[in-house]
This record gives structure tokens, sequence and C-alpha cells, in this order.
């Protein structure tokens, strides 16, 4: 009897074994669920639609989208306007968006993916896949004044952007910023081309010594390539994309799904459907709201998605650490004393007043796309509009996005 029982044990751990192995992602991720699950009543949601519209209606964005979900489904998912100024569709979770910025979170998980299985350490110099990058030097932005760097840059200082790169953008009005202008040109480089050049650029600061934002998973991207043997596309594509079912989500939207681009009234945004040498990690991919929940459940259910181990959960912990240390200097962190920085997130206090409490993690993108994890009150959010500047006093942004959302669950 015992012997029977044995092996209908084996043979059902053998099947769940298998269905697990080949679990598939569903064809849609978004699953309605009571958005009273979330402490979200119809009138807050009914509140939050008034706000976003009024976006709309003043001229600041053809359209956005906000949606609540956790492991079970979607609470909410609000859309207001079109998918552009010339555009009369309506903004739908099929809409394709730039996400810029949140290419990052993506880019470093995958990262992480590789140090799972040994093909890359966060104490790894960032020239041993990248030899130019031996011989760095650190510039006096006072005197303009260069010398050999002390530090090592390592990929962990990719990750939490303590490296020393930085980028014109955000670097305006000094001197490594405009030596950043005049150098760094993407249009017709690849990524490791880019990182090479950068590579011939003076650093900031001392690697490990301050935080500021830039060009770091640009090169991580780079690195990453180099130490999986293939292009950040297709590398993505095999350890996150397939496997999560983001089918939507790429470098380059195909000429087939162009109708289905957002497009902004304020602001210049590149024309998505050319491919291009330059695979940004920074800032490259395109995704929709619904292929991205998926990342977010992933995060959410820490590194799990139906059934499939993306990312090992302890990885996923040592991820959302705090890494901006006491001797890092905050001065150009976007956030002061407030919150701290990942392995590839930002991580945000969400108790007012408790700035060691807990935290949710995640990243925006420069076109005004927003996306965090809390894992502590088990919900993430999102958020999507395109904007490049335009005028100030937006009704609703990224930011008036997650303050509503956590207004509306604490009420």
């Amino acid at each position: 009897m015992m012997q029977h029982l044995s092996s209908w044990i084996l043979a059902i751990s053998l099947i769940l074994f298998t269905l697990q192995a080949t679990a598939q992602p569903p064809d849609n991720a978004i699953n309605p669920i009571p958005s009273i699950s979330f402490g979200i009543d119809a009138g807050e949601i009914a509140d939050i639609r008034k706000q976003m519209q009024a976006a709309v209606d003043s001229g600041h964005l053809p359209g956005a989208m906000l949606m609540v979900g956790n492991n079970q489904g979607v609470g909410m998912l609000v859309s207001v306007g079109n998918q552009g100024p010339d555009d009369a569709t309506p903004v739908n979770t099929d809409t394709i968006w730039r996400i810029y910025s949140m290419t990052k979170p993506v880019v470093s998980v995958a990262t992480m993916m590789l140090a799972e299985e040994g093909l890359i350490n966060l104490d790894d110099p960032v020239s041993r896949y990248i030899p130019e990058f031996a011989s760095m030097q650190v510039i006096d932005e006072q005197t303009g004044e260069v010398r050999p760097a002390q530090h090592v840059m390592t990929v962990q200082h990719l990750l939490t952007h303590e490296s020393g790169i930085v980028q014109a953008t955000f670097a305006r009005g000094t001197r490594l910023g405009e030596m950043y202008r005049q150098t760094i040109d993407t249009r017709d480089r690849t990524a490791l081309e880019v990182a090479r050049d950068i590579a011939t650029l003076p650093l900031l600061f001392e690697p490990g010594t301050s935080w500021h934002y830039g060009h770091s998973t640009d090169v991580l991207g780079a690195v990453i390539e180099v130490a999986a043997g293939k292009p950040l596309d297709l590398l993505l594509e095999e350890r996150l994309l397939e496997p999560l079912g983001m089918d939507d989500t790429s470098f380059r939207v195909p000429q087939e799904k162009a109708h289905r681009i957002a497009e902004p009234i304020h602001g210049q945004m590149s024309d998505n459907t050319i491919a291009r040498p330059f695979l940004s990690g920074g800032g490259g991919l395109n995704s929709t709201i619904e292929d991205y929940a998926r990342f977010a459940t992933m995060l959410l259910n820490g590194g799990k998605y139906y059934g499939v181990r993306i990312i090992e959960e302890e990885t996923l912990d040592l991820m959302t650490q705090k890494y901006i240390g006491d001797s890092v200097s905050r001065e150009h962190f976007f956030y002061g004393d407030n919150g701290d920085w990942g392995l590839g997130f930002h991580l945000q206090p969400t108790e007012a007043g408790n700035p060691d409490g807990p935290h949710n993690f995640g990243w925006r993108g420069i076109g005004g796309t927003l996306f965090i994890v809390d894992r502590v009150n088990g919900f993430y959010m999102l958020y999507m509009e395109q904007r490049r500047g335009g005028p100030r006093g937006a009704p609703f942004t990224n930011n008036t996005a997650q303050r509503v959302v956590y207004r509306a669950m604490a009420d």
C-alpha cells in the first residue's frame, strides 16, 4: 500500500513540476476585481477620473491611464482622452507608450538574473566587460582639472547610480555636462560604442561616493550584452519579455502596431517605429499598461509569475535594500533626504513622517509614466501619459497619481 502511495505522490509531483515548468502567462493579464479590495470606492474613482480628465480638458495631455492591481487582478483602471492630438482612438490597454526610464528596472532585473547564474558579479569592475573603463579620471567641477580615479567602478555602481557617470540633460550648466553634450551622440552608435564614448570622459566623482542620474544604465545594458554574448533586445526577450508574455514591449514598434502609439501634445518624442543601432538600457523600451502590469505583478509576487520563477525572492530583496549610505552624498539625489535607492529602483517611504519605515519601489519615465510596487500594502500602481514639457500647472501628473491612490486607500 505504501509503495503505491509513494508512486502516486511521485507521479503527482512530476505532473506539478511539469505544469510549473511549462506554465504560460495568460493572454490578458487584466482580471477585474472589486476596487474595494484596495479600499477604494466608486466615489473615489469618479473623483480621480475627474482630476485626470481635467488634464485633458486643459490641453496638457491627449489622454492618460491609471491602474491599481495585485496578484489577484486589477481593481482600478481609469482611462481618459485619446491616443494623440490627431488621433480619435481612446487610450486603452493596447495603447503603446514610450516608457523611457521605466526601461531601467527591466534591465536591472535582467542583470540580476545573470548574476544569479554567475555570468556577472556585482563587484566586477566595469572594465572586465568594457576595457575602456580601466583608467578613468575624475573632474574638478570648479577648476576643470582632472585626476586619475582612486576607486574602481563596479557593476553595482551602475545599478545604484553611484558610478560618477552623468548625462547632459541632468548636468546642465556644468563643465562635464557640456562635455557630454559635445561628445555623446547615440543616433548611429550601438550601446557598446556609446559606452566606450562615455569612458573617454571624466567622472563627476569617485565611484561609490555620490548619487547622480545619468547614462549608468545605458552602460549597464552594454555590460550585460557582453556578459551574455547577445544583443540587449534578444537578451530581454529571452529572459523577461517572453516568459512574462510582454508581447508589446520592444525597442522598436512594428509598423503594423504603429496605430496604437500614444503621441503628446507638448514636446517632441522620437519615432519609435524606426530601428536604431542604439538599444538604450536606460530608456529605449516601448510598452503597454497591460504588458508592464505583468512585470509589476511579478515583482509584487516576489519574482514569480503564474507559477514561473523569473528571479529569486532573495535576489529581489537584495535589489530593494537601501544603498545610499551615510558616506554617499545626496547632493544630486532627486528626493534629497527623503527615500533611498536600490539596485535599479527608487525606494520611497509609504508612511508620512516615518522615513525609516516601509517603502515602495519602482521608477518613472521622462515622458510622464510611473510605476510603483508596494509589497507591504500588497499592490502595484501604473500611470501612463505622454508629455515632454509644455505649460506648467497640469491638474494631474504621475506625482498626483501616486498621491491620490494612497489617499484613496487610506480614507
